[in-house]
């Protein structure tokens, strides 16, 4: 009967009633995580690595196939008369959703599934990657974006050509800049998604919540996609948006990334605040 006792006075006092809070919380002697090392703006040692051009390789395939399966769709709603003959805006937003869902998945273990450079941006300024592979990285997912539409284009000019190409523009009844402020709230929704998606600290503190990172990249993808879809089309992603307005395309995303990371390391994480050990 006093073993009993004593396994539910353990089990009772297992999790404190009062748990520390903010600053407290963050300041707490007992971690069971540790702030990993900012990564270094240059790292030479990479450029020998095998892995990192292998991860360059995977971002260009991985670019390459989100524009080939993204551009068809748009084009194939385009192209017809009614909307309501095919699978119309929400299946626009499916289809971009449901491929960065895919391609996070199969490319996370290799290159970390960026497949965007306002992601890789926004990654950069957190100092999770060195600039080395940033500028890599989005050198090859520009470089498998336009191949990924020439591809279509080769196939298909005359409704590539009739489309646009699939590409963005501030639709009609939008200013500029509705349009450049649509794509810094739909590229902040994004960045942080993956921020908080990929939060080491999060999987060690909360490993009783499973979570499989690319389902929420993926469908704030779609979400972002029903939402900004009648402002621009949705870019949230530069190389998508190659040769289209480059002003509002790569400058809002970049934005966007450049303030969700600022959030996350200041606000959520409040590394700066910290004191290192």
């Amino acid at each position: 009967m006093e073993g009993k006792e004593e396994d539910v006075r353990l089990g009772a006092n297992r999790y404190t009633e009062r748990q520390p809070i903010g600053t407290a919380a963050q300041g707490a002697e007992e971690k069971d995580y540790r702030e990993p090392p900012a990564a270094p703006v240059f790292e030479v040692e990479e450029l020998t690595s095998w892995s990192f051009y292998r991860a360059g390789i995977a971002e260009f395939v991985a670019t390459f196939l989100f524009l080939y399966i993204s551009i068809l769709t748009v084009m194939g709603v385009n192209k017809s008369a009614s909307k309501c003959a095919t699978v119309g805006i929400q299946g626009i937003a499916w289809s971009f959703g449901g491929m960065i869902f895919a391609l996070v998945y199969c490319t996370a273990g290799i290159s970390g599934g960026h497949i965007n450079p306002a992601v890789t941006f926004g990654l950069f300024l957190a100092r999770k990657l060195s600039l080395t592979r940033a500028v890599f990285y989005m050198a090859m997912q520009c470089l498998g974006a336009i191949c990924g539409a020439g591809v279509v284009k080769g196939f298909q000019r005359g409704l590539y050509m009739g489309s646009g190409g699939g590409a963005n523009a501030v639709n009609p009844g939008y200013t500029k800049g509705d349009g450049l402020g649509a794509e810094i709230v739909g590229t902040f929704v994004l960045v942080y998604t993956v921020f908080s998606a990929t939060d080491a600290k999060r999987n060690a503190r909360d490993s009783h919540v499973p979570i499989l990172a690319p389902l929420p990249i993926g469908f704030a993808v779609f979400l972002v996609h029903l939402a900004t879809i009648p402002i621009t089309g949705t870019g949230i992603n530069p190389a998508r948006s190659l040769g289209a307005a480059i002003w509002i395309f790569w400058v809002g995303p970049f934005i966007g990334a450049a303030l969700a990371a600022i959030y996350h390391v200041v606000v959520i994480r409040a590394i700066p605040f910290k004191s290192r050990d």
